[in-house]
Parts: structure tokens; sequence; C-alpha cells
């Protein structure tokens, strides 16, 4: 690894910040705010609030379309190479079955998922409080 980055890992092009990796995580971010901005955008003027919510659950079905295709693909390598059963049986484990689980755990310290993960919950919090204030002490 250098600079956080699996260099010799069959997962590579996904743990290194591709350009399409890039993409979907920003049109994940836009999907999230999108999403929580509905409820104040409808206090403002309600066809904002239905073009947010027709920009976010369309960012969520690109970006979870994206996702699911990624972990698709991390099942496929897991299943293909039967590591699980080689994990629970002890059985010795291959240099390419290392590559694989290497792979993975390369991909479960992205950054891009732990920001996503923050700004759900930041963004869900704020949007909350405004929502609360718009429908009951406004």
């Amino acid at each position: 690894m250098r600079k956080n980055k699996c260099i010799n890992c069959v997962e590579y092009k996904r743990c290194k910040e591709s350009a399409a990796s890039l993409i979907f995580f920003i049109i994940g971010l836009i999907a999230i705010i999108a999403v929580r901005a509905v409820t104040i955008l409808e206090h403002v003027k309600p066809i904002y609030g239905k073009i947010a919510w027709y920009v976010g659950i369309l960012g969520f079905f690109m970006y979870f379309g994206y996702k699911y295709k990624i972990d698709r693909s991390r099942y496929g390598l897991i299943k293909n190479s039967d590591l699980v059963n080689k994990l629970l049986r002890d059985d010795k484990m291959e240099k390419k079955d290392r590559e694989i689980i290497g792979s993975v755990l390369c991909a479960l310290t992205s950054s891009k998922d732990r920001i996503n993960y923050l700004m759900i919950f930041i963004s869900s919090a704020i949007v909350l409080i405004i929502a609360f204030y718009l429908d009951f002490l406004k």
C-alpha cells in the first residue's frame, strides 16, 4: 500500500479515485441534499420541492445502481473463489485468495462511503430541525 491505496490488488481500479467513482460519489451527495431539501423547498415554492425530489430520487437510482454493480462484482469474486468455505475450514490460502481478501478489505477502507454516511446523518439532522421549525414554530 502507498498513500492508502492498494497497488497490487485486483480491485485497485475501484480503490483509487477513478473518475467514475468520483462522479457517482458526487451524484450521491447531491441526491442526499436534494431529498433532504424537499420539505424546506416546499415551504419556499412547491415546484422547487418537486424538482428536488426528482433530482434526489434519480440521483439515488444512479448512485445505488453503481454501488450494486460494484458490490455484485465483489460478491462474485468471493463466491467464485470459495473464500468463505476456505476460511471456515481453515484451508490453505493461495496467493490469489489473499489478493481477493486484500482487495475487499482495501475497498472497505474507502473514505467516500464514510463521507456519504456522515452527510446523510448531518443533513438529516439539519433538515429535521428546520422542518420542525417551519411546520410547528413559524
